[in-house]
């Protein structure tokens, strides 16, 4: 199930799922996650698919799977850590018609440390592509097969 973001300071201070250029070793982890992280893990979106953008990709509702890491926020900087996403993301707020990305809440699989341990779900904050975006994906846009974003950028080496 995908909600909007409630804004305010009501929000609850879920984890992020990140999948582009946020990810460890791009260029915008160090720019915006550096020092402000506790945690990074492994994740997978279910029920998404990823397409390629001008530099960054983009995550719809579909069926396939997105890989990617959740971030747990350091203590005392959740707040910053989420304004400075909401810039990045260009979400001004749930539906607004500028926004180029939605801020959801979903459902993200980690899998499990070893063989005999089962992964787990938790709940995410998870940036999908906006609605005007999502069209224009669906009817031109590049579709990165495997969910992988670095896997798609490396295609085009």
């Amino acid at each position: 199930m995908t909600t909007t973001a409630p804004g305010g300071p009501a929000a609850a201070e879920l984890p992020f799922f990140v999948y582009g250029t946020l990810l460890p070793g791009e260029p915008n982890h160090d720019l915006f996650l550096r020092g402000r992280t506790a945690r990074e893990r492994p994740a997978v979106l279910s029920r998404a698919l990823l397409y390629d953008g001008p530099g960054y990709p983009y995550a719809i509702e579909g069926h396939g799977r997105v890989h990617g890491t959740l971030l747990v926020a350091a203590p005392g900087v959740y707040g910053e850590l989420l304004g400075l996403l909401d810039h990045l993301e260009e979400f001004l707020g749930p539906g607004h018609p500028r926004n180029l990305y939605e801020r959801v809440v979903r459902e993200v699989e980690l899998p499990g440390q070893g063989a005999s341990e089962a992964g787990e779900s938790v709940r995410a904050w998870v940036y999908l592509a906006a609605a005007a975006v999502t069209r224009s994906l669906r009817t031109g846009g590049v579709l990165i097969p495997e969910g992988r974003w670095t896997t798609g950028r490396a295609a085009e080496g």
